[in-house]
């Protein structure tokens, strides 16, 4: 992002932690670097509408922040804390996403086009009209999460789900399979149990088959 965009965005609130505030001050005004807020604790920010494309936020606390429509665009943002984080239409494309913690966030929206959320802690997030293209889900939580509307294509969906999990409206091709929760057991499914489990909760999904190597 050139200087110029950043001297037009400024943050609604600062965090409330002095080092994260002027990590972010330095950062708007400079133009030589990328933001680099590995580590640092944004709490108490409402970051919205910035652009933090390709930013560290490795292991950054971000727990309630507000980031509606923000770019992450290529971002890393593995093992940061969003819990009930607000990311409502941000740009998540080919964010690293991996060992980050969504409980109770709000994705809807979201473009998430070939992010990467394997093993994340997504449960009772909201996922409402999120785009998931290419994405890959592995061993991701998603017990208690609204996928309404959201939109997959050939996506590596190997998630965790039970009852309480919305999928209406849940449309696309995936590879699978998921994990069903209920209670203390367990089930897999895959191929037309999925795509039944999913039908009669209101989603219309096919399960394709994996990928053959290339040779």
């Amino acid at each position: 992002m050139s200087s110029g965009i950043r001297k037009n965005w400024k943050p609604n609130v600062l965090p409330t932690d002095p080092d994260a505030t002027r990590q972010l001050q330095e950062w708007l005004a400079s133009s030589e670097y990328n933001l680099n807020g590995m580590g640092r604790d944004f709490r108490g920010a409402d970051l919205s509408g910035g652009d933090f494309s390709n930013a560290w936020f490795t292991d950054a606390i971000l727990v309630g922040v507000r980031l509606a429509s923000t770019s992450f665009y290529r971002a890393d943002l593995q093992s940061a804390d969003l819990t009930g984080a607000d990311l409502t239409g941000a740009d998540l494309v080919r964010a690293n996403l991996d060992e980050a913690v969504l409980r109770s966030a709000r994705l809807d929206g979201t473009d998430m086009v070939r992010a990467s959320l394997c093993d994340v802690d997504a449960s009772g997030a909201s996922f409402r009209r999120a785009r998931f293209l290419g994405a890959s889900l592995i061993d991701t939580d998603m017990r208690g999460a609204d996928l309404t509307d959201a939109v997959l294509d050939e996506n590596f969906f190997e998630i965790k789900v039970d009852d309480t999990t919305v999928v209406r409206g849940l449309t696309g091709t995936v590879f699978g399979p998921i994990t069903v929760f209920s209670g203390e057991s367990s089930q897999e499914l895959a191929g037309a149990e999925l795509e039944a489990w999913i039908g009669a909760r209101g989603g219309q999904v096919r399960v394709i088959p994996p990928r053959r190597p290339s040779q």
